[in-house]
């Protein structure tokens, strides 16, 4: 529920090249990450706020903000989801779906 309304508030922002990563096994960070493009730090600012008000709409709190000042890149952490807004060409230089996307080994914990 609460990946859909975020999914749809971004469609809503205009996001663009959304992508939702299944992170279930792979780390204890999160459930899933959502990377999404913005075409300008307005554009990108815009999103990250459409973003916020969807995970308090869901009953997220207050998620954690970084990035809004310069809105090159804001990451919103709302616990089982982490959202991902760039800027095209800093989303190129991090390539977070690379890192996160592939075939990673499944994260063990100590016992």
């Amino acid at each position: 529920m609460i990946l859909q309304n975020i999914l749809s508030s971004l469609e809503d922002a205009k996001a663009e090249d959304v992508i939702a990563i299944n992170l279930q096994g792979k780390t204890a960070l999160a459930d899933q990450m959502i990377i999404v493009t913005g075409r300008s730090s307005t554009h990108v600012g815009s999103i990250a706020d459409k973003a916020i008000k969807a995970c308090k709409a869901s009953g997220i709190g207050s998620p954690r903000v970084e990035g809004m000042p310069q809105c090159d890149w804001v990451l919103i952490d709302a616990g089982d989801v982490i959202i991902h807004v760039f800027r095209p060409e800093v989303r190129q230089f991090y390539n977070l779906e690379k890192m996160w996307g592939g075939d990673r080994p499944v994260e063990t914990r100590p016992v």
